[in-house]
């Protein structure tokens, strides 16, 4: 789908992909041993290592299944007030050390211009949402953990991993909260940024969708065009 650029009285929102579009590479794995310990988050994860390699191999639900297990071995039990606190360390460790240049300029260019920025995750939003504050962004969605009724995770989901269709479903959703769907003529023109399979939805959905993978025309995402076509397209446009 392909709009036109946004004009000034247009509400434009902008959604960004965080691990491998925002950072470099993952954040899960360097979260979980924040969490519980290098040795304790090494250890599981080379228990589980023959059904993580298939889950990698396979993507989907076997993905979604076996993250939900690798969580529910490490943070089961673990309360969720302390992990939090530890889940907010590690998002300022994170934001200082992994952001990449570019898309992080992006996404300043995206708040300079008055535009919705969200940041649409599949990571937890234990730590994704501290994330979002150190950004300035508007809003974020991502995976949500439950927790029990004594306040300690459970390691499993709450609602689903945020990954896929699900992305732009809860996108969807939270421009709905923030009251910038109105009727179809009055739509909010929608950016998407992503840089693997699992943001190809949200991408296809968006008006702009862009590439933010490494691998450039090589990647799943070589149907978009990249970061650096769309802000060269950007500058060529604020100086015409």
């Amino acid at each position: 789908m392909t709009r036109s650029m946004p004009q000034r009285n247009e509400v434009v929102v902008a959604a960004f992909d965080l691990d491998g579009t925002l950072t470099e590479g993952g954040s899960v794995f360097g979260w979980l041993r924040k969490v519980a310990g290098t040795r304790t988050a090494l250890r599981t994860v080379a228990s589980m290592a023959p059904s993580m390699v298939d889950a990698a191999i396979r993507g989907g639900s076997t993905a979604d299944t076996n993250k939900e297990r690798l969580f529910a071995e490490i943070l089961r039990d673990r309360s969720v007030d302390e992990v939090r606190a530890i889940s907010a360390e590690y998002a300022a460790e994170h934001a200082a050390s992994e952001l990449r240049t570019k898309t992080k300029a992006r996404l300043d260019w995206h708040v300079a211009s008055g535009h919705h920025v969200v940041i649409v995750s599949a990571s937890p939003a234990l730590y994704v949402e501290p994330l979002g504050g150190i950004l300035g962004v508007h809003g974020v969605v991502a995976t949500n953990l439950a927790v029990d009724t004594q306040g300690r995770l459970t390691g499993r989901y709450d609602g689903k991993n945020c990954r896929g269709s699900e992305k732009f479903s809860r996108v969807t959703s939270w421009m709905r909260s923030e009251g910038l769907l109105g009727s179809s003529q009055q739509a909010p023109i929608l950016w998407a940024y992503g840089n693997s399979r699992g943001d190809l939805r949200l991408l296809r959905a968006a008006d702009h969708g862009v590439s933010c993978a490494k691998l450039g025309r090589l990647s799943k995402l070589s149907g978009f065009p990249t970061l650096d076509e769309v802000v060269a397209q950007t500058a060529a446009q604020d100086h015409a």
